[in-house]
């Protein structure tokens, strides 16, 4: 069997042929490549997309879980100060009498409003409302001054409709005042600039604070 010589033609031809095996090679690969890496990319999405879940899940429970301490210690707060604080307003001058009203709500159809107060002391002419939270901030005391200024308006619109408060005449003052475990600097110094009473809540002692010189109650 003769051996053809080889040829310029015939060389090139061979590296031709080479060039496109390694192309295929390489093609074939890289498609390899490129599949191996898609399912990566969608293993990765799946197990992210189950870790989120799972974060998600987990965060719900812990906020239901937080919510549902912070409510059992709001709960603790107010029996502690409903059983003690009639006393210390008592020392101020107030003739405040038993029973403190806890969750006293009010809502007015004509002026659109909805509120609670979580504990009402009444006096024979004046009541005090008190908003009690685990930890007291500026924001919880700007809610209640706004509060009590609806509730103000409220009564003027509607009059005194709880059973509690409905033998008061309609020139009834309001005076407000909050409370907490835990009660921020800026929280009692605003409270106090504003004209409310702060209470203070530390083992079993029940406190209100005591009052800068010329300080004067804010009434309604």
């Amino acid at each position: 069997m003769s051996v053809q010589p080889l040829t310029y033609e015939s060389v090139l031809e061979l590296i031709r042929e080479n060039s496109r095996e390694i192309s295929r090679a390489v093609k074939e690969q890289g498609a390899e490549f490129d599949r191996r890496m898609e399912e990566q990319r969608a293993e990765y999405a799946r197990e992210k997309k189950e870790r989120d879940a799972e974060y998600d899940r987990m965060r719900k429970e812990l906020n239901r879980k937080i919510g549902d301490l912070g409510n059992r210690i709001g709960d603790i707060i107010e029996h502690m100060l409903g059983e003690r604080i009639i006393e210390k307003f008592q020392a101020l001058g107030y003739n405040v009498t038993h029973p403190v009203v806890r969750n006293c709500s009010f809502s007015s159809a004509k002026l659109g409003i909805y509120g609670e107060f979580d504990l009402t002391l009444v006096d024979s002419d004046i009541i005090i409302l008190i908003e009690v939270k685990t930890t007291l901030e500026t924001s919880d005391v700007r809610k209640h001054l706004r509060k009590i200024e609806e509730y103000r308006n409220h009564i003027a619109t509607d009059g005194f409709v709880q059973p509690h408060v409905r033998h008061l005449l309609p020139n009834t003052r309001f005076i407000g005042a909050v409370a907490g475990a835990v009660v921020t600097d800026e929280a009692k110094d605003f409270a106090l600039e504003n004209g409310l009473y702060v209470i203070v809540q530390s083992g079993e002692a029940v406190e209100i604070v005591q009052t800068p010189e010329g300080f004067k109650a804010k009434e309604w």
